[in-house]
């Protein structure tokens, strides 16, 4: 009989003082801390879940390039380009996108947006994930990008629990 590991996920819309709103998506992965770390800090991590084609340079400034479509390539049109703004190992990573794909509907408000990825251990073999994305302004574009990172923050974060799912025979 095979059965995997079931972890939940859900996604909050937190409105800030300042009338911004965030996108918070948090989720239990069933992997150690440094394995969570590893997927999302590394070129091999990154591909083993989230992207075909991806690099990673863990240092502030440094970039994560990924590239979505399996046929693309690296420093193609649809590579998005992200800048680390800060990081505190295995337990924070905070981006910002400094380049977005060619042809991506909000390219006003996402200079405004940045993301804070959490990583917390709940025992040794399990990791709480929670991403907040903020920078989400009142304005029309700034609104319906904050709709398709509600729904992208959470797909990707689901696609973090299917790497790292346990199937038992």
């Amino acid at each position: 009989m095979k059965y995997a590991t079931l972890a939940f996920a859900f996604i909050t819309i937190v409105n800030a003082a300042n009338g911004q709103q965030s996108v918070v998506s948090e989720g239990l992965v069933s992997a150690p801390v440094d394995s969570v770390w590893h997927a999302f800090t590394t070129s091999a991590g990154l591909e083993s879940w989230m992207a075909p084609h991806a690099s990673f340079e863990l240092r502030i400034g440094g970039t994560m390039q990924t590239v979505y479509a399996p046929e693309g390539k690296l420093g193609d049109a649809s590579t998005i380009v992200t800048t680390v703004l800060a990081y505190e190992p295995k337990r924070m990573l905070s981006t910002k996108v400094a380049k977005a794909p060619a042809g991506f509907p909000f390219p006003n408000a996402i200079t405004n947006m940045w993301t804070v990825i959490y990583f917390e251990v709940v025992d040794a073999n399990t990791t709480r994930v929670r991403e907040v994305s903020m920078g989400f302004g009142p304005d029309e574009e700034s609104q319906k990008m904050r709709q398709f990172f509600d729904r992208g923050n959470a797909a990707t974060l689901a696609e973090l629990q299917k790497r790292f799912a346990t199937t038992k025979k």
